[in-house]
């Protein structure tokens, strides 16, 4: 299980395991990691992870969220990476550092994550993968040698990709990444 170490002027002020899918960063009292201090957003950030991935999402904090030195909005934590709100240092520590990806042949897989069929994969083989069903949400995935894309086909609701609604060009798909297409909630993986 990742967790992270919180710092604050150098000393370290608590660690926390990321035990729970969704784990709210904020001043207020409600968050399940509290940082008192002025400058921290109420609502600052969430961390959400789901199997093995974590992601930070700043929460359109007043005062932002820097990963590495660079604000972000969304961001997919690796092992070591230093978040920064105000004037907290949280250090990121992975439960199991993983190998680097072979750069070719690149193949990749989706597994749902909820409903009936959680936990199915499906590998993706063609050069090109649909998904969804005709009248509702519609995408297709796109095989190309070093990457994959996908791209919403059909349905007035644009499906999400980590949280965010894909927009009509082809967008790539990155370890990690959560599609979500008529509730359905799906990872993209890297085999």
């Amino acid at each position: 299980m990742a967790k992270i170490i919180i710092s604050r002027d150098g000393q370290v002020e608590q660690q926390v395991q990321l035990s729970k899918e969704r784990m709210t960063i904020g001043r207020h009292p409600r968050n399940d990691i509290v940082l008192t201090h002025p400058a921290v957003s109420g609502d600052h950030g969430v961390i959400v992870t789901i199997l093995d991935d974590s992601f930070l999402e700043d929460l359109h904090s007043t005062n932002g969220t820097f990963v590495n030195g660079h604000r972000i909005g969304k961001h997919f934590l690796q092992h070591r990476d230093v978040i920064k709100m105000a004037k907290f240092q949280i250090e990121f520590i992975a439960d199991g550092v993983r190998p680097m990806m072979a750069a070719a042949p690149l193949l990749a897989q989706i597994e749902v994550l909820n409903g009936n069929n959680a936990g199915k994969q499906m590998a993706l083989t063609k050069p090109q993968t649909t998904l969804g069903r005709a009248g509702g949400q519609v995408v297709v995935i796109h095989r190309h040698p070093d990457a994959y894309t996908i791209t919403h086909q059909e349905g007035a609701q644009p499906p999400l990709v980590n949280g965010i609604a894909l927009g009509k060009q082809a967008q790539r798909l990155n370890h990690g990444d959560v599609i979500e297409l008529g509730g359905t909630q799906m990872a993209f993986r890297i085999a």
